[in-house]
């Protein structure tokens, strides 16, 4: 059994301690060979209530502070864990770096090019790398895809979709009152809010940084009227019913890739509509979809009477092409949020950085996915212009040195990691 192997000690700090860092923080904790050193949040009863939960489960308080700042001098941690508000996720992996951390970042979009650029110069400057926590990369469907598409199952890929498509009327609605920085994005902003979850699988799916690079792309935004209407129904004595909300309720972004391929992303988070990812993923022989969970595959899916195409169930062909570290995995015991894949993300971390070696999810991967919030904004506001996405590799994108094969791998399958 590979997965989940203690190695040395890793003392952390971790910094924003709202209801996402409180899952987190519950996943860490179970860990024998990470220790929490330290805590920080603007909010003095956040950082209480976090020191007392970590010391009840593992027997040590933490250090509390209001100031990150003073978390990253601390000589007494090696990493950062980054769960506060999307706006500050670059500034404090900067500040990390600068004073030796390592920092493992939440996931949500950037507010300008330049701070995208900032972190990749202050990784490349001071040697120090960083890893984005996208935990869709390791969850169990899409690392069947990533293996499909490794396999060639699906042929040349040609065209995916995907999207952060998620009814979050009352989070947002309630924000002021629950102190969730979502709210004040779609009051001012206009964008791609939260691109990440849908890109990062495609990006594997893609060769994105390694071989491929987004090229340019172009976003378009509906009206916005849903968060508005929902604010009079449910807040009428609140100021907030009169507000204005900037953010479209349906954003779409088009994405196209050096080697030709195109993405299409989609946020949808002010309308009633059940959740999804919006997974799709079409190449020369077939295709997937993640609604209704359905698959075709060339000379593999069963033709109707007529000799017509058919989608089929996805169910037998995804268990077949089961990723070999979900089969271990589900063998360990899944734990975590987010049905298990929460842990596998954070062990990425914390076994590459015992290891010594690049994590799978780069600070030039961190860059390029966070851009498109920036990206998608600048491209609304010009009235749906085209948008050039940046090389944050400065071409090295072209032919970039593998990650050693490990069983956290997603530039390639490593079975002979597993024996």
């Amino acid at each position: 059994m590979k997965l989940g192997n203690a190695g040395r000690t890793i003392r952390v700090g971790v910094i924003g301690l709202g209801n996402r860092s409180r899952e987190q923080i519950r996943c860490l904790v179970s860990m024998k060979d990470v220790e929490i050193a330290a805590v920080c949040d603007v909010y003095a009863d956040r950082v209480e209530r976090a020191q007392n939960n970590i010391e009840q489960q593992c027997g040590v308080r933490p250090e509390g502070t209001l100031d990150y700042r003073e978390v990253n001098a601390r000589d007494d941690i090696e990493a950062v864990f980054i769960f506060s508000s999307w706006q500050t996720h670059l500034p404090i992996a900067v500040d990390a770096m600068k004073h030796g951390k390592t920092p493992a970042m939440e996931v949500g979009g950037a507010s300008s090019l330049e701070e995208c650029w900032e972190l990749v110069r202050t990784s490349e400057s001071t040697g120090i790398p960083v890893m984005l926590l996208e935990n869709c990369c390791y969850n169990k469907e899409e690392m069947a895809l990533l293996r499909m598409v490794r396999e060639g199952v699906f042929g040349e890929i040609v065209h995916c979709r995907g999207g952060y498509q998620h009814d979050l009327r009352e989070e947002i609605g309630n924000g002021d009152i629950n102190r969730h920085y979502r709210q004040d994005h779609f009051m001012h902003r206009c964008a791609e809010l939260y691109p990440t979850h849908e890109l990062g699988p495609i990006a594997q799916y893609l060769n994105l940084n390694r071989g491929n690079r987004m090229l340019t792309l172009v976003s378009m935004a509906t009206k916005a009227v849903g968060q508005h209407l929902w604010m009079q129904e449910n807040r009428a004595d609140s100021p907030l019913s009169q507000a204005k909300f900037n953010q479209g309720d349906v954003v779409t972004t088009m994405i196209k890739c050096a080697n030709g391929e195109t993405i299409v992303l989609t946020h949808d988070c002010t309308l009633a509509r059940p959740y999804s990812r919006g997974g799709y993923l079409q190449g020369t022989k077939g295709l997937w979809q993640e609604d209704g969970r359905l698959i075709y595959l060339e000379g593999r899916t069963k033709l109707g009477p007529h000799g017509e195409h058919n989608f089929v169930p996805d169910t037998d062909i995804m268990a077949q092409y089961q990723h070999p570290l979900w089969k271990e995995y589900e063998e360990y015991g899944l734990r975590g949020g987010h049905g298990g894949m929460d842990f596998l993300c954070l062990r990425a971390f914390i076994e590459s950085l015992q290891k010594g070696v690049a994590f799978p999810i780069d600070v030039y991967d961190a860059a390029a996915w966070m851009a498109i919030t920036c990206l998608s904004e600048q491209s609304i506001a010009l009235g749906s212009m085209p948008v050039a996405v940046p090389d944050f590799t400065g071409g090295r994108w072209i032919k970039r040195e593998s990650r050693p094969g490990d069983i956290f791998s997603l530039d390639a399958v490593c079975p002979e990691a597993f024996e």
